[in-house]
């Protein structure tokens, strides 16, 4: 199984090596074990390295970073907080969208599917890129966040003035991967029902990106799907 075969863009060559290593082995020898016991894996293999594959390396400019996976049939597409327009809106992508109308004064569409985001420099990771059908967090342990970190480290090394969003423990627990001193990190809560009345909800992150984006004669992104 070449999981790594589906990175075709100048990632490739930037993460080469991790593929060669002994823990990136065990992940693919994890995921086969499973796909030999009939347990479905989501996202499908070939949506595995989406968040990759749709935002370049050289062009990438904010990073928002996640958990795993949606574990339900037919939600997870390879980015994190993404689904298919077609499926049910879940929570926290309700909450996102609902502090992007607040803070910017736009209508997004019923549309779920941020790959308009990935097309303008966003790179949705998720730290964990595979699950179990059903079974959140089943691959937690297998290995991907040794990828994963190695991913925010690289961004942090050989890029500059990149925002990271981190939302909730989890995600904030990957600040020390990055230089603080070359980029930007926004912090706050999950947008969870659970937690979004915590300040994630009127955090302004968005607002925020493209304030930073402007006051660097860049192009801000626009948020609406």
């Amino acid at each position: 199984m070449k999981l790594e075969n589906y990175i075709k863009n100048d990632w490739k060559d930037i993460i080469e090596n991790e593929f060669q290593k002994d823990y990136f082995s065990w992940i693919k020898t994890e995921i086969k074990k499973d796909i030999d016991s009939s347990i479905t894996i989501y996202p499908p293999l070939d949506m595995v390295f989406n968040a990759f594959e749709k935002t370049r390396f050289g062009d990438l400019k904010v990073v928002i970073l996640w958990q795993d996976p949606y574990h339900w049939a037919g939600q997870a597409q390879g980015f994190c907080f993404s689904v298919p327009e077609w499926t049910k809106l879940p929570p926290s992508l309700k909450n996102i969208y609902k502090e992007i109308e607040a803070s910017l004064w736009i209508k997004n569409s019923t549309s779920w599917d941020l790959t308009p985001w990935t097309k303008q420099w966003v790179f949705l990771l998720n730290a964990i890129l595979t699950v179990q059908a059903w079974n959140p967090a089943s691959h937690s342990k297998i290995g991907w966040e040794i990828f994963t970190n190695e991913i925010i480290k690289t961004i942090s090394d050989k890029k500059e003035n990149v925002v990271f969003l981190l939302w909730w423990a989890f995600a904030q627990g990957k600040k020390s991967l990055i230089d603080t001193k070359k980029h930007i990190v926004l912090e706050s809560p999950h947008p969870s029902p659970f937690s979004a009345h915590r300040w994630f909800l009127w955090n302004n992150h968005f607002k925020k990106v493209n304030e930073i984006l402007l006051k660097r004669w860049e192009k801000e992104i626009d948020w609406k799907i």
